[in-house]
């Protein structure tokens, strides 16, 4: 099978799965989700995902009605499932069904699962970004299901045939429409704090150990988008991008100037991906 859905307790071919109309996603978008490659049917870096995915249930008061290892198995099971070797593996839960009211009842949440073939992109081509302004809500620590902001920032990018977009909230860089960025300046990795204005990634999560392991200095400090583009490197990371460099900001070039130090860190994450699959492997 190509691609894999699955929705509270019944799977199938996606294109053939259907959705409960009182759905509280359909009304709120009420319900949080995570997501990351499944590569040679290990589903990459799951025990990270997994929690942080559990941790964004506490924030928005949602019992997913899985554990987290019956959650790692059914995800582990669904990639088994599907051919290709590397897939994009997407689950959410919503807070279950009912008619719509802003306040919610307790009841079984719902949970989906969509497993689609994908790759991970090149990380020695450079890409492009332009800058946004961040009107995004108090809440990006936590991978929420509303994403209208961002949605709108992706579409920005595609109509600049760019890559990704980057977000500014009161003068200061956060992170992108859908991934982290990072820079290198004076051989250090700075990065923005892991509070409430962006999302805890989990690339970012191991690019930070990585310069720790090759004894980087890591700095999480807020920065400006001057400071960015005027970084050593820029780096923008996902679980499907690693450590991308990027080479130019609103059509102004970047980076280039700290390329011994940035496939010092990519080889790092690369191996321990591939180290990672392996270890994991059936």
């Amino acid at each position: 099978m190509e691609r894999l859905g699955y929705y509270d307790g019944k799977f199938g071919p996606l294109e053939e799965m259907t959705v409960p109309f009182l759905d509280r996603v359909s009304f709120y978008g009420d319900g949080v989700y995570d997501a990351t490659m499944g590569i040679d049917g290990v589903v990459l870096f799951s025990e990270d995902h997994i929690d942080r995915f559990f941790n964004s249930c506490v924030n928005v008061k949602i019992d997913p009605g899985i554990t987290k290892q019956e959650l790692h198995e059914l995800l582990t099971s669904m990639l088994s499932k599907v051919d290709a070797p590397v897939n994009f593996v997407y689950w959410q839960v919503t807070r279950g069904t009912d008619y719509r009211h802003h306040y919610f009842n307790e009841g079984p949440a719902n949970l989906w699962i969509m497993i689609v073939p994908d790759e991970m992109e090149n990380l020695y081509e450079p890409q492009q970004l332009i800058s946004v302004e961040d009107i995004r809500f108090q809440m990006c620590n936590t991978k929420t299901l509303n994403l209208l902001p961002n949605v709108l920032a992706a579409q920005k990018t595609k109509e600049a045939n760019c890559y990704e977009a980057v977000f500014v909230r009161d003068g200061y860089v956060t992170e992108c429409a859908h991934s982290n960025v990072q820079m290198l300046k004076d051989g250090h990795f700075v990065t923005h704090p892991a509070d409430n204005h962006i999302l805890p990634g989990i690339a970012r999560k191991h690019l930070i150990q990585a310069c720790m392991a090759l004894e980087i200095p890591v700095e999480e400090k807020l920065f400006t988008l001057d400071e960015l583009k005027n970084a050593d490197e820029v780096i923008v990371s996902s679980s499907s991008t690693l450590c991308l460099p990027i080479d130019a900001i609103d059509g102004q070039p970047v980076g280039g100037k700290d390329e011994a130090l940035l496939d010092k860190i990519r080889t790092y994450v690369t191996e321990e991906c591939n180290t990672y699959v392996k270890e994991h492997s059936c």
